[in-house]
């Protein structure tokens, strides 16, 4: 059963934009509020114990989708359940941005699980990959900002339900592709 709650839930975070576009825009749609609500709850059951700041991160992630889904319904106002890919680049932004200020940035702490003997050259990589993915939180969050403000909900679900994954798609492939470049020069 836990295997399928978790795929359940990271299809329910994969489709957010969508589910919420759903919920608002056709009333009969709004209980999904409720079961985001208890996929969110379980989520943070799952990640009570949590270590490391990626952990505490979603954590933190679950718990605000939790509290906006509980508001949009108690509110009967589901234009809260805009605001979530902010908060989501934003806690992300924190999380890589901060890493910078480490010994080891975020992503070259996730490249050393794979190689733990790093040349120098690919921790500059590594500390140049954390700063572009500092900048895309930068961008992304930003957009969805102004897409929450502006408050037309067919731009937020095109923006935050389709061109952000596919920036996001984009980039991890650019760097999967840059880093393969690169390991076959050296």
């Amino acid at each position: 059963m836990p295997a399928f709650l978790r795929m359940l839930n990271g299809l329910a975070l994969l489709a957010w934009p969508f589910l919420v576009w759903l919920a608002v825009t056709h009333p009969q749609w709004r209980g999904v509020i409720a079961l985001l609500a208890l996929l969110f709850g379980w989520r943070i059951w799952q990640l009570r114990h949590a270590q490391g700041a990626m952990g505490r991160v979603m954590l933190l992630l679950a718990l605000v989708g939790t509290l906006l889904c509980l508001a949009s319904m108690l509110l009967r106002s589901q234009h809260l359940l805009l605001w979530y890919p902010v908060v989501v680049n934003t806690l992300m932004l924190l999380l890589f941005g901060t890493s910078l200020w480490s010994p080891m940035p975020l992503v070259e702490r996730l490249a050393r699980l794979r190689e733990a003997d790093l040349p120098a050259r690919a921790v500059r990589y590594t500390r140049r990959v954390t700063q572009v993915w500092c900048g895309f939180f930068i961008f992304n969050g930003s957009v969805a900002l102004v897409t929450c403000l502006l408050n037309d909900l067919s731009l937020w679900t095109l923006w935050n339900g389709c061109i952000s994954y596919l920036l996001m798609g984009t980039l991890m492939g650019g760097e999967w592709l840059l880093r393969q470049r690169m390991r076959n020069k050296a």
